[in-house]
């Protein structure tokens, strides 16, 4: 797939420099040169082509009071696809992948409190049947931020 100079701007523009503001897009329009519905229909188009995973804002969840936890379970190959779903049904779940471990479904959750990560994980515990769940509590947080510089300047 090829992507012209103007994809290639809007991408530098949305991962670095996007607008807070009441209209975002026609102020990213302006600053590449195009109106706000190409940048519309351009994002929609990369979004279609999966060149873009995800459109939105990143906030630091620990100055919004949340607590954060990385779990990994025990799941038998056969119950891959059910427990997923389980697990992927609450809201506060984050990533959810599998590993080539004997603890092969790692999966982060995000709540407003450990009294509430705990009862999610005591809820996934009754729900799948399965109790051998490790909880590993964030103790330090590091946050890696990757901009990928598309346009040659």
């Amino acid at each position: 797939m090829q992507l012209d100079h103007i994809d290639k701007h809007l991408l530098d523009v949305v991962q670095t420099d996007f607008p807070i503001c009441t209209e975002p897009y026609r102020v990213i329009g302006e600053k590449i040169g195009i109106s706000e519905q190409e940048v519309l229909a351009r994002l929609e188009c990369l979004m279609q082509q999966d060149v873009i995973r995800r459109l939105g804002g990143v906030f630091d969840s620990r100055k919004l009071g949340y607590k954060g936890t990385l779990c990994a379970i025990k799941v038998p190959s056969e119950r891959i696809d059910e427990v997923a779903e389980v697990i992927n049904n609450y809201i506060g779940i984050t990533h959810n992948y599998l590993r080539d471990h004997e603890y092969n479904m790692w999966f982060t959750i995000l709540a407003q409190s450990s009294e509430k990560v705990e009862q999610i994980l005591t809820e996934i515990k009754a729900k799948t049947g399965i109790n051998d769940v490790i909880n590993l509590p964030s103790q330090r947080f590091f946050k890696v931020l990757v901009n990928f510089k598309v346009r040659e300047t």
